[in-house]
């Protein structure tokens, strides 16, 4: 018989850098986890990663407080700021005047990389959501 899942916490923690300060600790505690045991676990299956990197993290609660998790994708728009080295998106969304100038072959890359946690299997759709990301950043889409 499985175990009953009580809940799911979703957070977004850097890779490498769990500890039980906030937003962890309390996120944990209040589900009635093992803080320091998911912060272990956390940090020895991203130390392989960039360091620093934020990856959105999905922590399925079970009733007798044992915990799965999955580590997820980082957003489209680290990607996205890594590609053109950027430090950050523009204020603004829209390109009146755009930050930078991002190709349909970046794009793809940067798609190809997130398709997992992407709800399309097709590259050039994969490529078309990226590109409405990096849009909202101030960034121009160029062919």
């Amino acid at each position: 018989m499985s175990k009953k899942i009580t809940g799911f916490v979703k957070l977004q923690v850097p890779a490498g850098q769990a500890s039980p300060s906030p937003p962890i600790g309390p996120a944990l505690g209040q589900a009635g986890l093992n803080i320091m045991d998911f912060c272990k676990t956390f940090n020895s299956k991203t130390e392989a990663l960039e360091k620093g990197m934020p990856c959105p993290v999905v922590i399925t609660v079970y009733q007798d407080k044992s915990f799965d998790f999955v580590i997820k994708k980082p957003p489209a728009s680290f990607y996205i700021k890594k590609e053109l080295n950027l430090k950050k998106g523009s204020g603004t969304t829209g390109i009146s005047e755009p930050l930078a100038k991002i190709t349909k072959e970046q794009l793809l890359k940067i798609a190809n990389e997130k398709m997992p946690d992407l709800n399309t299997d097709n590259a050039e759709a994969a490529s078309k959501i990226i590109a409405g990301t990096a849009r909202s950043m101030g960034i121009e889409v160029s062919d």
